[in-house]
C-alpha cells in the first residue's frame, strides 16, 4: 500500500476546477478540493465490509503532517478491529460531557452519573416514604462523610476499597452506629443505580463485614426506688438557671426522649386539655402525652418566662434555638451522677422498669414511651385503647414520685381501675 505519495507543495498548489476532485496521498488519505477552493482532508477505509469516510479537517490549518498522523492512527484502529468513526464519536461525546459537567459544577450541580448525582436521585426517589427530618439526617451524613471521598467519582468506577476509605474515619473514631447507617445508605444508592442501569454491582456489599459490630450500650438509669427518691430530692435542690431547673424537674414526670423535651413547642402544649402532642420523628407519628397536675404546674411556671417564644425551654443564648442537648446531662453530672449511673435518657428506663413492676399494662407503658408498633393498625388501636389508662398512669406516676421525693416508705402503688 503506497503511502505519502505527494509532497506538501502539491497540495498547496492545488486549484479549484469546474468540479470537485480529490488528490490521493496513499493509505486512504485524500485531499478533497472543492469548486469554491476549499480543501479538506478525508480518510477512506473499509470496516465490517462497508466503505466509510471521515474528515481530518481543513488544509492548511491541518497540515500534511497532521493529516498523515491522524491517518496512521485510523489505520491502526482498523487493523485492531476498531472503527475510527466510532472513536471520533466517543471523543466528541467525551468532550461534550466534560463541557456539560463543567457547566453543572459552575451551577452548583453534581457531575452526571457520579456518586453524588445518584445519591441525590435516590434521596428524591424515596422522599414520599421518608419524613423531612430523616431525609435531612441522611443528606447531612452523606455530605459529611461520603461525598468528600466518593462524590465526584463515576458510579461505575467506585470500588469496595473506596467505600471502605469513606467509612474508615468513622470506624477509627468508634462511631460505629453512624458507620453502619452510612454503609446502608451507600448500599441503597447502589441498588438504585443498578435498577436504573447506571451500574451492575453493589460494591458496598463486601464492605459490610469490615465494619465492627456495634456493642449495644444501654443508657444508665436508676431503678431502685430509694436511690431514685434521693435523685428527685437532688433535682429539687438543683441551683441551675430557672429554665434548666424546670426542664430537669419535668423530665422524670414525662419520661420522654431528652431531645423531645428540650425541643418542646408551646404550639404542641394544650394546658386546658392537659396534653402535650409532639411529633415523634423517630417513630413518625404524633404522640399524646397526658400531663399530670404536677407537670401542668411546672409548665405554667415556665410559661411566665417563655410563653411568648417558640420553645418551652429555649437556649440561654437567645438565638431562637432550643435548650442544648447537653444541659440535663451536665446538670446530672453537677449533682454527682456520672453517665454510668444516670443519664437524661435514663428517666425512661426508670419509668419503664418501675411501672412494669407495679402492674400497669405493658402496652400502655410502651405507648407512653412512644414505642410505636410496626403494625399500623395495632398502633392506631393502641392510641385509642390506652389513652385513658395512660392518663391515670401518668397522674399516679407523678404522685408516686412526690412520695419518693418526700421520703415516703417505698411501696408499690396500685393502678387506679
Amino acid at each position: 500500500m503506497a503511502l505519502k505519495i505527494n509532497k506538501d507543495a502539491v497540495y498547496r498548489a492545488a486549484k479549484p476546477k469546474t468540479t470537485d476532485y480529490s488528490i490521493n496521498d496513499g493509505g486512504g488519505l485524500f485531499l478533497f478540493v472543492g469548486t469554491t477552493g476549499s480543501k479538506l482532508w478525508r480518510f477512506v477505509y473499509v470496516f465490517d465490509s462497508k466503505r466509510k469516510k471521515i474528515s481530518f479537517g481543513a488544509y492548511p490549518d491541518n497540515t500534511l503532517e497532521i493529516a498523515r498522523r491522524k491517518a496512521e492512527e485510523a489505520r491502526e484502529n482498523v487493523a485492531n478491529g476498531i472503527d475510527p468513526a466510532g472513536v471520533r464519536s466517543e471523543n466528541k461525546k467525551a468532550k461534550l460531557l466534560i463541557k456539560l459537567n463543567d457547566d453543572r459544577v459552575n451551577d452548583g450541580l453534581p457531575i452526571l452519573n457520579s456518586f453524588k448525582d445518584l445519591a441525590i436521585q435516590w434521596l428524591s426517589s424515596e422522599a414520599h416514604t421518608t419524613n423531612a427530618t430523616t431525609k435531612k439526617k441522611k443528606t447531612e451524613r452523606l455530605e459529611r462523610s461520603a461525598f468528600p471521598y466518593l462524590g465526584d467519582m463515576p458510579i461505575k468506577q467506585i470500588k469496595s476499597s473506596d467505600i471502605l476509605a469513606a467509612l474508615k474515619p468513622l470506624i477509627d473514631k468508634k462511631q460505629l452506629s453512624t458507620a453502619h447507617r452510612l454503609h446502608s445508605e451507600i448500599s441503597a444508592i447502589f441498588a438504585y443505580a443498578i435498577v436504573h442501569n447506571y451500574t451492575d454491582y453493589d460494591v458496598a456489599q463486601p464492605v459490610a463485614k469490615q465494619i465492627p459490630a456495634q456493642k449495644i450500650k444501654h443508657r444508665a438509669g436508676i431503678t431502685d426506688p430509694n436511690l431514685f427518691g434521693q435523685l428527685l430530692r437532688d433535682i429539687s435542690n438543683y441551683q441551675g438557671t430557672f429554665i434548666t431547673r424546670l426542664a430537669f424537674r419535668l423530665s422524670p414526670l414525662l419520661f420522654q426522649r431528652p431531645g423531645e423535651i428540650r425541643q418542646m413547642l408551646w404550639s404542641d402544649v394544650d394546658l386546658s386539655a392537659c396534653e402535650w402532642r409532639p411529633y415523634i420523628s423517630k417513630t413518625d407519628f404524633y404522640h399524646i402525652v397526658p400531663l399530670s397536675t404536677q407537670a401542668i404546674a411546672i409548665l405554667e411556671e415556665v410559661k411566665t418566662l417563655t410563653g411568648n417564644v417558640k420553645y418551652v425551654f429555649p437556649s440561654s443564648r437567645g438565638d431562637g434555638r432550643p435548650m442544648s442537648d447537653n444541659t440535663i446531662r451536665t446538670a446530672l453530672k453537677s449533682l454527682g451522677y456520672e453517665s454510668d449511673v444516670m443519664t437524661a435518657h435514663g428517666f425512661r428506663t426508670t419509668a419503664s422498669t418501675l411501672l412494669n413492676e407495679q402492674g400497669w399494662s405493658p402496652d400502655a407503658i410502651e405507648r407512653q414511651l412512644a414505642h410505636s408498633p410496626r403494625d399500623q393498625v395495632r398502633a392506631a388501636y393502641n392510641r385509642a385503647q390506652y389513652l385513658e389508662e395512660r392518663r391515670r398512669m401518668m397522674q399516679a406516676w407523678s404522685d408516686y414520685l412526690d412520695g419518693l421525693k418526700n421520703g415516703a416508705q417505698v411501696l408499690p402503688f396500685k393502678k387506679i381501675g
